[in-house]
């Protein structure tokens, strides 16, 4: 089954305003689909690797990614299609809290 990798971005105002109930049905979604298997995380502090020429490693504290608004999370999820992973993230805390999931096609080489 074909993979997607999601990214969840949001802010705690936008969360904050939504109705206690929607928040705790997204919430419970989100519990779902942990069960169902899926891996699902809050974004930590990242760290950006360089190597150029495979000649020495460097990091930096900080993402590379930019966005009017924080990462919050990331998943890896199973589904049929594009269309069934957009279901499965539309109700999650990002997509209904005024925030945004990006869903990527996770393609492996054969």
């Amino acid at each position: 089954m074909p993979k997607f990798v999601t990214i969840g971005y949001g802010e705690r105002e936008g969360y904050d305003r939504i109705a206690i109930d929607i928040r705790n049905a997204a919430h419970a979604h989100d519990a779902k689909l942990q069960q169902a298997g899926v891996l699902m995380g809050i974004a930590g502090h990242p760290v950006q690797v360089r190597n150029a020429d495979a000649a020495q490693v460097t990091t930096t504290n900080g993402p590379f990614m930019k966005s009017s608004m924080p990462v919050a999370g990331f998943a890896i999820i199973e589904a049929k299609d594009m269309a069934e992973a957009i279901e499965m993230v539309s109700r999650t805390p990002c997509a209904v809290a005024h925030g945004v999931v990006e869903v990527w096609p996770l393609e492996q080489p054969s």
